[in-house]
């Protein structure tokens, strides 16, 4: 997405007030059933008209309720620019397409082009599916199955979306084989790109007024990481990033650069059968191939148990781990000299030396220390990954912003630390003129909330905070009836609570891990008096509106492992500039991660709920006050009683 901007004729601009179209007796209101006017909605889509018209940079915080979606859509569609809208989540990407995009255009009146892009993994690729059918090897019969259906499908999709086939499970085997692949694909080369499913779905979106896709695609985009076809979006005037919070973590994963055990054993599968169609004499290649599977396997078992994740320098020097490189170094040196020879039989053997090549750079990279980025491992049951991850993408992010000169808006619910935005600012590397607003929710807290900080508890890292914790929140969760999301930030805490909790409440206990997050919601909904259990992946994200969920509790405040490779690195590196690690890094991110948690809660104007925090350092330590500070303003208690009659009446 570098570059200049191409000229392309877009709608006329659709000159509109936004003070009476948000009034009560303006347009959205007169065309949406229940429209409420919110002056913090008012004032978020004045500043992005504003932040539009003189193609600045504008940061938003906009509190739960304020209804940022409507009031980035009206003023973005109404410019007349060409707008790309990107979103935390494929299901977040779907709700503003499918529902909220649609609305705000019949509003409008206005003919515009709209267009949903995802990333490839979420397009069949025709040459991948007939590789698979001509290969025919599979794991297991259900594979079989799942393959024609596949192949059925297929004849008769015009997108080739895998989500619209339902019959086949999101994680089946078979995806992972016929999807798209930046590492597969032969752009302008493949037999099938004139009816490729990406391609087409670029070409829509080239053509659109308005693009919306989702942060991984946008970034895959912006990282170079997807090569081989012309821009995979359309050069825009206004860019919109919901969600905005995720964007550092989500960029650094972006322009990191991986070494893994699965792509070198799909590389292995995909040139086995391409070698076997097209190179069948060469028998020392296949050898190879073997070869090369064993030593990826032979290096995970020289790693450490699963579930480490740790600095590669503490692995790269011991022998059995040197001795493992070698080999697979050795290998791959073989490999590119005997696949030289034969790559020009075909596309797919040109790609696959492409691809080779690039497995050894990276291993090259990890040999040694590099500047400005960390060098780290993780290990899972079968496999593990190496990675060299940026200490700091605010410069590349700066780059790019700098090459598409247009209007930024970054929004979400949690942006700032304290009231101010420098923690995000700096991460992103703004600077400059940035326009910047902070609007708080509508919703009523301090009538519709209460902040229960339960009073006796030891911190975190006593032995006995566990039993104590649950000795505290059961009461809670019996005056509220159940209804309640209890968020830990760990796995082991929260298998740990689902263990000692099992026997000793009444309510339904659903544990995240036992289905998808999809199915557990909808069964949180259902029963109405539910204590679902959950980590990382529903601190956010996460919207239930109504009685079913009433009361949210939060083991401890959301500090990041100290053990993580990538903070220490990050910390380590402040503490070299002569700054605070604690203040500068870690602190913002946990007061951020915190808001998200708490934002659970309240959902809608006539939500009710309970809030209780576990972590004692809210008011042990001085840093405390930064998080309660972040904090939408409710009343607080540390008495239980207080905590039952709030519930009596509800």
């Amino acid at each position: 997405m570098s570059g200049v901007n191409k000229a392309k004729e877009t709608p006329a601009e659709i000159t509109i007030d936004l003070e009476q179209w948000l009034s009560d007796e303006g347009v959205f209101a007169k065309a949406i059933t229940g429209f409420q006017v919110r002056p913090q909605q008012k004032a978020m889509a004045l500043a992005i008209q504003e932040a539009i018209q003189t193609t600045r940079t504008a940061i938003i915080e906009a509190g739960t309720g304020v209804g940022k979606t409507f009031a980035y859509l009206l003023p973005a569609l109404a410019s007349g620019q060409r707008v790309i809208i990107s979103t935390g989540s494929k299901t977040l990407q779907d709700q503003l397409y499918l529902k909220d995009l649609p609305l705000v255009r019949k509003v409008l009146n206005k003919g515009l082009k709209t267009a949903l892009l995802k990333g490839r993994s979420n397009y069949l690729c025709l040459q991948r599916l007939e590789l698979t059918e001509r290969e025919g090897l599979f794991n297991d019969r259900r594979s079989v199955g799942h393959l024609a259906r596949v192949k059925n499908w297929s004849g008769i999709s015009r997108t080739g979306d895998i989500a619209e086939l339902t019959t086949v499970p999101r994680d089946a085997e078979i995806w992972g084989r016929v999807t798209s692949t930046i590492d597969s694909c032969l752009g302008a080369d493949c037999e099938y790109y004139e009816d490729c499913h990406v391609v087409v779905a670029r070409r829509t979106a080239q053509e659109a007024d308005v693009v919306v896709v989702n942060h991984h695609l946008f970034f895959a985009d912006l990282a170079l990481k997807d090569k081989g076809f012309a821009e995979l979006l359309p050069q825009a005037n206004v860019v919109i990033l919901d969600e905005a919070h995720q964007l550092p973590d989500i960029a650094s994963d972006f322009f990191s650069t991986t070494f893994s055990s699965r792509q070198v054993l799909d590389w292995v599968r995909d040139t086995r059968t391409e070698v076997l169609l097209n190179a069948a004499d060469l028998v020392k290649v296949r050898n190879e191939l073997q070869a090369l599977e064993k030593q990826v396997q032979d290096l995970r078992l020289a790693m450490d148990t699963p579930g480490q994740r740790a600095p590669w320098a503490k692995l790269r020097d011991e022998p059995s781990i040197a001795q493992q490189m070698v080999l697979l170094q050795t290998t791959i040196a073989t490999l590119q000299a005997e696949l030289g020879v034969v790559a020009e039989r075909s596309k797919e053997l040109a790609l696959s030396l492409e691809r080779l090549n690039e497995f050894q750079d990276t291993l090259n990279l990890l040999q040694t220390e590099q500047d400005n980025s960390v060098q780290w491992y993780e290990t899972f049951t079968r496999g593990f990954s190496l990675t060299v991850t940026p200490l700091n993408v605010a410069a590349p992010l700066q780059q790019v912003m700098q090459e598409l000169p247009c209007t930024w808006v970054m929004t979400s619910a949690t942006l700032s630390v304290g009231g101010g935005f420098e923690h995000f600012s700096q991460r992103m590397g703004l600077s400059g003129e940035v326009s910047t607003l902070q609007l708080d929710s509508p919703f009523d807290y301090w009538h519709n909330s209460l902040l229960y900080l339960p009073a006796g508890l030891p911190e975190p890292q006593d032995a006995d905070f566990m039993d104590l914790m649950l000795e505290a929140a059961i009461p809670v969760i019996n005056a509220c009836g159940g209804r309640t999301f209890m968020l830990f930030t760990s796995y082991r805490a929260l298998n740990e609570a689902a263990e000692r909790l099992k026997d000793r409440i009444e309510f339904p206990i659903l544990i995240q891990g036992q289905t998808s997050q999809r199915d557990l919601i909808e069964k949180f909904r259902e029963l109405g008096n539910a204590v679902l259990l959950g980590t990382a992946s529903f601190w956010e994200g996460v919207d239930i509106r109504g009685e079913a969920l009433s009361c949210v509790i939060i083991d401890k405040l959301p500090f990041a492992s100290p053990s993580d490779p990538v903070l220490v690195a990050r910390m380590d590196a402040i503490r070299q500039a002569g700054g605070s690690p604690f203040e500068e890094y870690q602190l913002p991110q946990a007061v951020i991660a915190l808001k998200q948690g708490v934002g659970r809660l309240i959902r809608d104007q006539h939500d009710r709920g309970v809030l209780m925090l576990c972590d004692t350092r809210l008011q042990t330590r001085r840093y405390g006050q930064v998080f309660l500070d972040s904090l939408p303003r409710m009343p607080r208690t540390q008495r239980l009683e207080v905590v039952q009659r709030f519930f009596s009446k509800s």
